[in-house]
């Protein structure tokens, strides 16, 4: 990408990034870039950012809230989220369900927040965000990270004499570990992105990449109960980690997926399966070549049977 490209790539994600693009302070951050901000329940506006927001979840913050909670992942999704669409794509998500009286986020209180050491990525990054660019999304594209403030005119976090860098920030609202766990389905949802609206996912990959995202619980048995081990090659080390662990489990979804929308290398279907298919497409093409074998037939049978009643007449005559 030359540097033209990426200052008009920069750009364009300031513009598009929030609503009201003036929140978003225009200047490039590195790791290493001074921040002087601080949240805790003395300063005047505390928890007025978790009303009136729009919190996307991912699948590892799904996994450890309702961990948290000590309830299924359905359960969780349907008492706690709503349905919303990824980064302008057909791929569907979930969002934090707002308390309908107060428009706010239903683990907050005016004490703070309830699920505080398990509260979702999106919340540990305020009001540090980052913009990690990949062609394509792809995994081998060369990574353009960096960072930049979101300035909201409630937010009094940064009158406090708290001073640190971006890497301490991060450090301190363990977001490293976080981007790590999102990173294979943020670039999914990147890879989508890319394709632009021309192409769209068909019902079934909607349904398939909203299931293995969300409810890990209905994936895993997707696996085991379904003829999905008799299909796929999965090691027996690889398989018993995904049916005891759930972030093994997690993982593997995500190059299910990636193999599953965009013919991504990481999954191998066994050979059998192969044979079978072509076998089965053989058996269709000699079908369809014996259908219009007969086709032909009768149809020559017919303009014969039309000639000779043609000839008898003129005999007749």
């Amino acid at each position: 990408m030359s540097e033209d490209e990426r200052l008009d790539q920069e750009s364009d994600f300031f513009k598009s990034t929030d609503k009201n693009p003036s929140n978003i302070l225009p200047e490039k951050l590195v790791l290493d870039s001074p921040l002087q901000f601080e949240c805790h329940p003395g300063v005047p506006c505390f928890t007025a950012c978790c009303h009136n927001i729009k919190i996307i979840l991912t699948p590892f913050d799904i996994l450890v809230l309702r961990q948290r909670l000590g309830i299924q992942a359905h359960e969780f999704i349907t008492l706690y989220t709503e349905p919303t669409y990824l980064e302008k794509t057909d791929m569907p998500g979930v969002q934090i369900k707002l308390t309908e009286e107060k428009n706010a986020c239903p683990f907050v209180t005016p004490e703070g927040c309830t699920v505080y050491e398990d509260r979702p990525t999106a919340c540990r990054y305020y009001p540090v965000g980052m913009a990690d660019f990949h062609e394509g999304g792809t995994n081998d594209a060369e990574e353009d990270k960096f960072f930049f403030l979101v300035k909201e005119p409630h937010c009094k976090g940064f009158e406090e004499p708290k001073k640190w860098t971006i890497r301490e920030w991060r450090l301190d609202q363990g977001v490293d570990e976080r981007d790590e766990m999102n990173k294979e389905w943020l670039r999914l949802v990147m890879r989508r992105k890319s394709y632009g609206f021309q192409a769209t996912l068909s019902d079934a990959a909607k349904r398939m990449f909203f299931m293995a995202s969300t409810d890990l619980d209905s994936f895993r048995r997707f696996i085991l109960e379904s003829s999905f081990l008799d299909t796929y090659e999965v090691d027996e080390e690889t398989l018993g980690k995904i049916k005891e662990d759930d972030v093994e489990l997690m993982h593997f979804s995500f190059a299910y997926l990636a193999n599953t929308l965009f013919g991504a290398e990481g999954m191998s279907i066994r050979q059998e399966k192969i044979d079978a298919k072509v076998e089965e497409i053989k058996a269709r093409q000699d079908e369809s070549l014996k259908k219009a074998e007969q086709d032909y037939l009768e149809l020559k049978a017919a303009r014969d049977r039309l000639t000779k009643e043609q000839e008898d007449g003129k005999k007749a005559e």
